[in-house]
């Protein structure tokens, strides 16, 4: 992956190349995306906008032929990195990674509604199987409620997958930006992040009352659940680096994170509100004499 960083950051040429060819083949646009905030966070906007201007042409291809993936990405990503290069705050991208977790969800509810609906019409028929004797037991207003919420949520789930792997991409190219100017400083940086109560407790009643809201806000519910995520990891890799422990962990979390996703996902998410307002990472610091984490600048 290195390697792949520096032909990227070799020139103007290389860097088109990988980022428009990413974007043209199947399954590669988070490739094209990565590299081109890779390019934005080292050299800033106008040297990448004179490269990803060309990648938008494949994109907005695929986008005819019926995937608006490529461009949501691309763009999304971009957008976070140009944050992050002027705020140098990932407590800053990953609140509006929630406010872009929406656009996402908006143009996927648009492009997207036929088999949306579609879907959510044979989950209302599993309903009853999946809910068993509860969902009979449940008032009809109640029932009628609980399907209209499926569309909504189904969209944001596809939402949140996208706001996902825009994160992952920003941080693939921000884990480059530091392997060749700066060994060691995105592990730093991302093992420091930590959500203010304020925030977490925000991203926490998004989650639980935005369905209240109305329906179409229940798509609320993924999308600010993804930067708690994202802070229960790093709470999780800052552990481990103060505590000394193997990597071992670290394979360990993820492997248990892909098979056991219901779980798992679900406890980063309480671990992330609950070291908001504890620090279990500055306590284990002190305890140890270590001083703070920096992050990369």
């Amino acid at each position: 992956m290195r390697a792949l960083a520096e032909l990227i950051m070799r020139g103007r040429m290389q860097a088109t190349l990988v980022v428009v060819g990413s974007a043209a083949l199947p399954l590669l646009f988070w490739l094209s995306a990565a590299a081109g905030s890779l390019v934005l966070l080292r050299r800033g906007l106008n040297d990448a906008l004179g490269i990803v201007v060309w990648a938008v042409l494949p994109a907005l291809a695929w986008w005819y032929f019926g995937d608006p993936r490529t461009l949501l990405v691309l763009l999304g990503t971009l957008g976070l990195a140009a944050l992050l290069r002027a705020s140098e705050s990932w407590t800053r991208v990953l609140l509006c990674s929630v406010a872009l977790g929406l656009v996402y969800g908006l143009v996927l509810g648009s492009a997207f509604r036929d088999p949306i609906d579609a879907v959510a019409a044979e989950l209302q028929k599993l309903m009853p199987q999946m809910l068993g004797g509860l969902h009979q037991q449940l008032p009809v207003e109640e029932q009628a409620r609980l399907d209209a919420l499926l569309a909504p949520v189904l969209t944001g789930l596809l939402a949140a997958l996208l706001q996902v792997v825009s994160l992952l991409c920003l941080m693939l190219g921000r884990y480059w930006q530091a392997a060749l100017y700066n060994p060691g400083g995105f592990g730093r940086e991302f093992r420091a992040l930590r959500l203010p109560p304020s925030l977490a407790m925000l991203l926490l009643a998004g989650m639980l009352l935005a369905p209240n809201l109305g329906i179409q806000a229940a798509m609320l519910t993924p999308l600010c659940s993804v930067p708690l995520a994202f802070a229960g990891l790093a709470l999780i890799h800052g552990l481990v680096a103060e505590g000394k422990l193997g990597k071992f962990w670290l394979v360990g979390l993820y492997v248990t994170l892909l098979l056991f996703m219901q779980l798992i996902y679900p406890l980063l998410v309480v671990f992330a509100v609950v070291d908001s307002l504890i620090d279990f990472r500055g306590r284990l610091a002190r305890k140890n004499g270590a001083g703070p984490a920096n992050g990369e600048g």
